[in-house]
Protein backbone atom coordinates (compact mmCIF):
# COMPACT_ATOMS: atom_id res chain seq x y z
CA UNK A 1 0.00 0.00 0.00
CA UNK A 2 1.79 3.17 -1.31
CA UNK A 3 1.08 6.37 -0.45
CA UNK A 4 1.31 8.18 3.04
CA UNK A 5 -0.26 5.30 5.92
CA UNK A 6 -0.21 6.14 9.25
CA UNK A 7 -0.03 2.96 11.29
CA UNK A 8 -1.49 2.45 14.54
CA UNK A 9 0.91 0.42 16.64
CA UNK A 10 -1.53 -2.37 19.35
CA UNK A 11 1.67 -1.88 21.64
CA UNK A 12 -0.12 1.20 22.85
CA UNK A 13 -3.71 0.08 22.53
CA UNK A 14 -5.77 -1.26 25.79
CA UNK A 15 -5.11 -5.04 25.22
CA UNK A 16 -8.21 -5.77 27.12
CA UNK A 17 -10.50 -4.28 24.79
CA UNK A 18 -8.00 -4.74 21.62
CA UNK A 19 -10.32 -5.54 19.13
CA UNK A 20 -12.31 -2.35 20.18
CA UNK A 21 -9.40 -0.13 19.97
CA UNK A 22 -8.07 -1.88 16.45
CA UNK A 23 -12.05 -1.15 15.08
CA UNK A 24 -11.75 2.27 16.30
CA UNK A 25 -8.84 3.28 14.10
CA UNK A 26 -9.85 1.24 11.30
CA UNK A 27 -13.35 3.29 11.37
CA UNK A 28 -11.03 6.49 11.34
CA UNK A 29 -9.35 5.63 8.30
CA UNK A 30 -6.17 3.33 9.20
CA UNK A 31 -5.22 1.01 6.03
CA UNK A 32 -2.41 -0.36 8.33
CA UNK A 33 -2.34 -1.48 12.02
CA UNK A 34 1.20 -2.18 13.13
CA UNK A 35 2.18 -5.37 15.57
CA UNK A 36 4.98 -5.43 17.57
CA UNK A 37 6.54 -8.84 18.44
CA UNK A 38 9.09 -9.06 21.46
CA UNK A 39 11.03 -11.90 22.37
CA UNK A 40 12.75 -10.86 25.97
CA UNK A 41 15.52 -11.48 23.71
CA UNK A 42 16.77 -9.38 20.81
CA UNK A 43 14.85 -6.42 23.61
CA UNK A 44 13.93 -6.30 26.98
CA UNK A 45 10.10 -7.04 26.71
CA UNK A 46 7.65 -10.06 25.36
CA UNK A 47 4.49 -8.85 23.50
CA UNK A 48 2.72 -11.23 21.11
CA UNK A 49 3.01 -14.35 18.82
CA UNK A 50 1.23 -15.25 15.91
CA UNK A 51 -2.42 -15.84 17.54
CA UNK A 52 -3.01 -12.24 18.16
CA UNK A 53 -2.23 -11.80 14.68
CA UNK A 54 -4.44 -13.95 13.93
CA UNK A 55 -7.02 -12.85 15.96
CA UNK A 56 -6.80 -9.66 14.61
CA UNK A 57 -7.10 -10.93 10.97
CA UNK A 58 -10.44 -10.97 10.04
CA UNK A 59 -11.02 -7.68 10.97
CA UNK A 60 -8.23 -5.96 9.54
CA UNK A 61 -8.46 -7.47 6.61
CA UNK A 62 -12.37 -7.22 6.36
CA UNK A 63 -11.79 -3.57 6.62
CA UNK A 64 -9.81 -3.92 3.42
CA UNK A 65 -6.22 -2.53 5.93
CA UNK A 66 -2.81 -4.22 6.18
CA UNK A 67 -1.20 -6.23 9.09
CA UNK A 68 2.39 -4.88 9.52
CA UNK A 69 3.94 -6.97 11.47
CA UNK A 70 7.31 -6.13 13.44
CA UNK A 71 9.38 -8.76 14.41
CA UNK A 72 11.87 -7.59 17.36
CA UNK A 73 13.05 -11.19 18.31
CA UNK A 74 16.17 -13.24 17.57
CA UNK A 75 16.85 -15.73 14.34
CA UNK A 76 13.61 -14.18 13.18
CA UNK A 77 13.68 -16.93 10.20
CA UNK A 78 11.69 -19.41 12.54
CA UNK A 79 8.69 -17.55 12.61
CA UNK A 80 8.36 -15.68 9.58
CA UNK A 81 6.00 -18.36 7.52
CA UNK A 82 3.60 -18.94 10.76
CA UNK A 83 3.22 -15.13 11.22
CA UNK A 84 2.25 -14.76 7.51
CA UNK A 85 -0.15 -17.96 7.78
CA UNK A 86 -1.79 -16.33 10.59
CA UNK A 87 -2.44 -13.50 8.48
CA UNK A 88 0.31 -10.63 8.40
CA UNK A 89 0.98 -8.76 5.13
CA UNK A 90 4.05 -7.41 5.81
CA UNK A 91 6.88 -9.18 7.47
CA UNK A 92 9.78 -6.38 9.39
CA UNK A 93 12.88 -8.23 10.74
CA UNK A 94 15.89 -6.93 12.10
CA UNK A 95 19.08 -6.71 10.14
CA UNK A 96 20.60 -6.87 13.69
CA UNK A 97 18.86 -9.99 14.28
CA UNK A 98 19.64 -11.61 11.04
CA UNK A 99 22.31 -13.71 10.49
CA UNK A 100 21.46 -14.42 6.63
CA UNK A 101 19.90 -11.48 5.53
CA UNK A 102 18.70 -11.86 2.01
CA UNK A 103 17.96 -15.28 2.60
CA UNK A 104 15.14 -14.40 5.71
CA UNK A 105 13.29 -12.11 2.56
CA UNK A 106 13.21 -14.64 0.56
CA UNK A 107 11.96 -16.75 3.14
CA UNK A 108 9.12 -14.05 3.85
CA UNK A 109 8.37 -13.50 -0.11
CA UNK A 110 8.03 -16.90 -0.23
CA UNK A 111 5.43 -17.23 2.77
CA UNK A 112 3.37 -14.53 0.93
CA UNK A 113 3.87 -11.62 2.64
CA UNK A 114 5.60 -8.40 1.52
CA UNK A 115 9.05 -8.16 3.44
CA UNK A 116 10.72 -5.58 5.67
CA UNK A 117 13.65 -4.89 7.30
CA UNK A 118 14.76 -2.91 10.30
CA UNK A 119 17.48 -0.32 11.80
CA UNK A 120 18.04 0.16 15.18
CA UNK A 121 19.07 3.76 16.05
CA UNK A 122 22.85 2.89 15.93
CA UNK A 123 22.87 1.33 12.65
CA UNK A 124 23.99 3.18 9.44
CA UNK A 125 21.34 2.91 6.20
CA UNK A 126 23.99 2.39 4.04
CA UNK A 127 24.59 -1.29 5.55
CA UNK A 128 21.56 -2.36 3.10
CA UNK A 129 23.46 -1.26 0.09
CA UNK A 130 23.40 -4.88 -0.73
CA UNK A 131 20.18 -6.06 0.46
CA UNK A 132 17.57 -2.58 -0.88
CA UNK A 133 16.85 -4.64 -4.05
CA UNK A 134 15.41 -7.52 -2.09
CA UNK A 135 12.97 -5.52 0.41
CA UNK A 136 9.72 -4.12 -0.06
CA UNK A 137 10.21 -1.69 2.98
CA UNK A 138 12.36 -0.07 5.07
CA UNK A 139 11.99 0.61 9.16
CA UNK A 140 13.77 3.50 10.36
CA UNK A 141 13.68 2.78 14.29
CA UNK A 142 13.71 6.23 15.84
CA UNK A 143 13.65 5.34 19.52
CA UNK A 144 15.84 1.88 20.82
CA UNK A 145 13.37 -0.91 20.04
CA UNK A 146 11.42 -2.41 23.39
CA UNK A 147 9.08 -0.04 25.06
CA UNK A 148 6.42 2.29 23.51
CA UNK A 149 5.85 6.07 24.77
CA UNK A 150 10.00 6.85 23.88
CA UNK A 151 11.07 10.19 22.87
CA UNK A 152 11.81 10.54 19.00
CA UNK A 153 15.19 11.02 18.47
CA UNK A 154 15.96 14.03 16.36
CA UNK A 155 18.57 12.63 14.26
CA UNK A 156 15.99 9.91 12.68
CA UNK A 157 14.87 12.03 10.48
CA UNK A 158 17.67 12.69 8.52
CA UNK A 159 18.99 9.22 8.22
CA UNK A 160 15.07 8.98 6.52
CA UNK A 161 16.36 11.44 4.28
CA UNK A 162 19.44 9.55 3.64
CA UNK A 163 17.57 6.06 3.17
CA UNK A 164 15.07 7.32 0.78
CA UNK A 165 18.16 8.63 -1.35
CA UNK A 166 20.18 5.06 -1.47
CA UNK A 167 16.97 2.99 -1.68
CA UNK A 168 14.97 2.50 -4.83
CA UNK A 169 12.06 4.13 -5.62
CA UNK A 170 9.40 1.44 -5.05
CA UNK A 171 11.01 0.80 -1.58
CA UNK A 172 8.21 2.28 1.09
CA UNK A 173 10.33 4.07 4.11
CA UNK A 174 8.32 3.88 7.61
CA UNK A 175 9.51 5.07 10.71
CA UNK A 176 8.14 3.71 14.10
CA UNK A 177 9.30 5.74 17.63
CA UNK A 178 8.47 9.17 19.01
CA UNK A 179 5.82 10.30 16.06
CA UNK A 180 3.24 12.58 16.27
CA UNK A 181 0.69 15.36 15.45
CA UNK A 182 4.28 17.75 16.17
CA UNK A 183 7.12 15.77 13.41
CA UNK A 184 4.85 13.74 11.35
CA UNK A 185 4.87 16.76 8.60
CA UNK A 186 8.33 16.46 8.84
CA UNK A 187 9.24 12.77 8.50
CA UNK A 188 7.06 12.59 5.43
CA UNK A 189 9.27 15.73 3.43
CA UNK A 190 11.75 13.51 4.78
CA UNK A 191 11.17 10.44 2.67
CA UNK A 192 8.75 8.37 5.29
CA UNK A 193 5.52 6.89 3.72
CA UNK A 194 4.51 4.78 6.75
CA UNK A 195 4.05 6.42 10.41
CA UNK A 196 3.86 4.11 13.06
CA UNK A 197 2.20 5.82 15.92
CA UNK A 198 1.07 4.26 19.58
CA UNK A 199 0.89 6.34 22.47
CA UNK A 200 0.40 9.62 20.14
CA UNK A 201 -3.18 7.63 18.90
CA UNK A 202 -3.84 5.17 21.84
CA UNK A 203 -2.74 7.33 24.66
CA UNK A 204 -5.88 9.78 25.20
CA UNK A 205 -9.95 9.14 25.24
CA UNK A 206 -10.70 10.18 21.65
CA UNK A 207 -8.47 7.48 19.51
CA UNK A 208 -10.54 8.51 16.64
CA UNK A 209 -9.32 12.65 17.09
CA UNK A 210 -5.75 11.55 18.02
CA UNK A 211 -5.69 9.24 15.11
CA UNK A 212 -7.08 11.89 12.16
CA UNK A 213 -4.25 14.70 13.89
CA UNK A 214 -1.29 12.47 12.75
CA UNK A 215 -2.51 11.57 9.90
CA UNK A 216 -3.52 15.20 8.59
CA UNK A 217 0.16 16.44 10.13
CA UNK A 218 1.45 14.10 8.04
CA UNK A 219 -0.39 14.71 4.95
CA UNK A 220 0.59 18.79 5.56
CA UNK A 221 4.50 17.17 4.46
CA UNK A 222 4.10 15.91 1.40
Amino acid sequence: MRGINVAPSILSADFGRLGEDVETVLNAGARVIHVDVMDGHFVPNITIGPLVVKALQSLVHGAGALLDVHLMIERPERYVTQFAEAGADMIVVHQEACVHLHRTLAQTHEAGALAGVALNPATPVETLSEARHFCDMVLVMSVNPGFGGQSFIETSTDKIARARALLPDDVIIEVDGGVSEHNAGALVAAGAGWLVAGSSVFGGPDIEARFAAVARAAVEGV
